[in-house]
């Protein structure tokens, strides 16, 4: 077993991660109500990028939190997704495999 080869790998993957973390940044998820009167945009690590909110539900604040609660959970959602897919590509691409090494990207 070559252990120099391995742990050279091993910085090569965590760079790639660090690479993709930053990539993460740039991808864009766009989720809306399903009337489309609240829009938010969320990047793939979930940092909020937009609000869009339509006049109406100005007039109602307990309409307007229970909108606002209800997308952005689905908007992180799919940034969750995108994020762990995306992660796990990588891990799974770009890691030697070592006995009881597979359970640390779960």
């Amino acid at each position: 077993m070559d252990l120099m080869g391995m742990m050279g790998k091993l910085k090569e993957t965590q760079q790639k991660i660090e690479d993709t973390k930053k990539r993460l940044d740039t991808i864009l998820i766009d989720e809306q109500s399903s009337d489309g009167l609240l829009q938010i945009t969320v990047t793939a690590n979930t940092a909020i990028k937009s609000i869009n909110i339509a006049d109406e539900l100005l007039e109602d604040k307990e309409q307007l939190e229970d909108y606002l609660i209800l997308v952005l959970n689905k908007a992180i959602t799919r940034a969750n997704q995108v994020n762990q897919t995306e992660l796990d590509a990588v891990a799974k691409m770009d890691m030697p495999m070592i006995p009881g090494m597979d359970n640390l990207f779960k």
